[in-house]
């Protein structure tokens, strides 16, 4: 019962995906719609494999400045299995918001700041536990360090000196120490400081009457006195009977000089509504973050003057109305849900034949011959061969499965168990003397997130493509070279998935048909058989007698088809030729006597 309550705080697992891992979250709100289903507002927390390479090799500088720092190793004594497995336990915590429905969380887990003092093995040796020390923003593709840590050490504590003892002399020097603007003992009494007081009070009141943005900010008697009433106006006061020796006629006098008044304004009154609004967004946004808040909302304001602000708003009305306001939402919403288990079979279970899950593969005495490709296979990750359950893993031209336990392994933190292949060459890489072309496709396919087969077998592990050839028509062939003007091949291979405009070639081959009939294309000779060179010496002799001209025979060999000039009186677009000119008989029967 208590392992299906979830509450806000809490840190959980999502599954949007039934072969992607499962998403870390952790819940900030629990909210019941309209249609009576309950959704988490979660703060997302993202993977090692959902950031870019280059941000990795970012995170990897920081872990090993962090090893420096500390004086604990973090990479020395681990193995390269658990080196493996650490990666899998680093999240990169965001303050990106979504709502997603509360029954897609399937279990919950447990996510921490890095502790330096602490050793690493210490998260491998928990089940569910992870750790994140840097901070990753989604839409700038950045990482920052997280600013939680506990600053302790000289850069951050003041060192105390030694006391002195007793007749022995500062030599520090004292004006660079401290800045004396009071003196308790002063000539004066508590009545008379209070009277002085009111007296700045009415001042800053009157100042305020004729100043024109404070009358339009402070429009009544009221909320003028009540802004004169604040603590910048009575420090200056102070201030001004201290450096005036308590002389209240003196001090007057410097409240009321020949200019007017003396106005002193706080940063309450110094920003405007609509920058009061943007510092309460932000505040809503990132918390006390002042830097964030500087940067991203308010980067005219430095952050002294949003960090005094921020203490003199917290004492004003609007902060005591919008806690009570948080306070009343807090009680209308969701305290915990419970979420029942989670047991319907995942798609990507590997069944047998007959519609059943299969049961241990491979075992003793079984005479089952499985219809599945799969089944027969070892576990991409552990490389066992027997369990109660197989899952399909990786793409499907890759034919990988995973057993049960390292197929919750996998939803769980992202990866197998054991590295792969690719993971192994970073490791250890391959020698130079290996063939560069097969080193190059096996890295393109690691960079493509595609699973390396571990079964063992002598063939190759990756799958090549599979080559095609294209081959053309000779309407093809002969348009690329007639109808250049409307048939551009560089245009067309740039945009292949527009269709060739058949219509306009065959309009465009017409027009250059009708010019070119005047100028006919000349055709390359193909060399004859020698049935018919045989045959035309026997019919023209050396001396070229008077040759009557016979009718072809139809019995005259076949030759091999030429290019020849095209019959104008055909309707085909090719020009189609009559029997004796597609054979080249026409040819052996040119000669005609005088």
């Amino acid at each position: 019962m208590a392992a299906n309550m979830y509450r806000v705080g809490d840190y959980v697992y999502f599954e949007n995906s039934s072969s992607n891992p499962y998403l870390i979250r952790r819940i900030e709100e629990l909210n019941k719609t309209a249609s009576g289903n309950v959704e988490a507002k979660v703060v997302c927390f993202y993977r090692r494999r959902d950031i870019s390479n280059t941000l990795i090799m970012l995170a990897d500088k920081h872990a090993k400045e962090i090893e420096e720092e500390s004086e604990i190793t973090v990479e020395a004594d681990l193995t390269d299995k658990q080196k493996h497995q650490l990666k899998h336990r680093e999240l990169f915590l965001s303050r990106q918001y979504e709502s997603l429905p509360a029954t897609h969380i399937r279990g919950k887990c447990s996510v921490a700041l890095l502790n330096e003092t602490e050793s690493v093995l210490s998260y491998l040796d928990k089940e569910d536990t992870f750790f994140y020390s840097l901070v990753y923003d989604p839409s700038l593709k950045t990482l920052l360090a997280d600013k939680g840590e506990i600053r302790v050490g000289p850069r951050y504590q003041a060192d105390i000196p030694e006391m002195l003892l007793e007749g022995e002399s500062d030599e520090r020097e004292q004006s660079k120490l401290e800045v004396k603007v009071w003196d308790p003992n002063s000539p004066l009494t508590d009545r008379q400081i209070d009277q002085f007081l009111v007296v700045a009070r009415a001042v800053g009141t009157f100042a305020r009457a004729l100043d024109c943005s404070s009358s339009v900010r402070q429009p009544s008697l009221h909320m003028s006195a009540a802004a004169a009433s604040r603590d910048i106006t009575l420090f200056h006061a102070m201030d001004t009977l201290y450096r005036h020796s308590y002389d209240l006629s003196s001090a007057i006098s410097v409240l009321v000089p020949l200019g007017g008044p003396v106005l002193c304004r706080d940063e309450m009154e110094e920003w405007s509504a609509s920058e009061a609004s943007l510092f309460e967004e932000a505040l809503e946004k990132y918390g006390k973050d002042f830097n964030d808040i500087r940067q991203d909302f308010l980067p005219w304001k430095s952050l002294t003057s949003i960090i005094e602000y921020y203490y003199m708003w917290k004492t004003t009305d609007r902060y005591v109305q919008q806690k009570r306001l948080k306070a009343a939402e807090a009680e209308s919403k969701l305290k915990q849900v419970y979420i029942p288990t989670y047991s319907k079979p995942n798609p990507n279970q590997i069944s047998t034949s007959n519609g059943k899950p299969g049961t241990v593969n491979g075992a003793v005495g079984t005479t089952f011959q499985p219809q599945n490709p799969l089944l027969g296979r070892a576990c991409e990750s552990c490389y066992a061969t027997q369990s109660h359950q197989w899952y399909s893993w990786g793409p499907p031209n890759m034919q990988c499965r995973l057993c049960a336990i390292c197929w919750l392994y996998w939803k769980k933190y992202g990866g197998l168990k054991m590295p792969t292949q690719s993971e192994e060459d970073k490791l250890s890489p391959s020698p130079t003397t290996e063939d560069p072309r097969v080193r190059s496709h096996v890295s393109r396919q690691a960079m493509q997130g595609m699973p390396v087969r571990n079964t063992g077998s002598p063939k190759s592990a990756v799958k090549t493509r599979q080559a095609f050839f294209l081959h053309t028509t000779y309407f093809t062939k002969f348009a690329r070279q007639v109808c250049k003007n409307t048939l551009r091949l560089r245009q067309a291979a740039r945009r292949p998935f527009v269709a060739i405009n058949y219509a306009a070639i065959r309009a465009e081959y017409a027009d250059r048909h009708a010019e070119l009939s005047g100028s006919p294309l000349k055709s390359k000779s193909t060399r004859k058989p020698l049935a018919c060179i045989i045959g035309y010496l026997e019919i023209h002799p050396a001396k070229k007698p008077n040759v009557i001209r016979s009718t072809p025979s139809l019995q005259t060999p076949a030759t091999k088809r030429m290019l020849t000039t095209p019959n104008h009186t055909s309707l085909s677009i090719l020009g189609k030729r009559n029997y004796s000119h597609h054979n080249g008989l026409d040819e052996l029967t040119c000669c005609v006597s005088d």
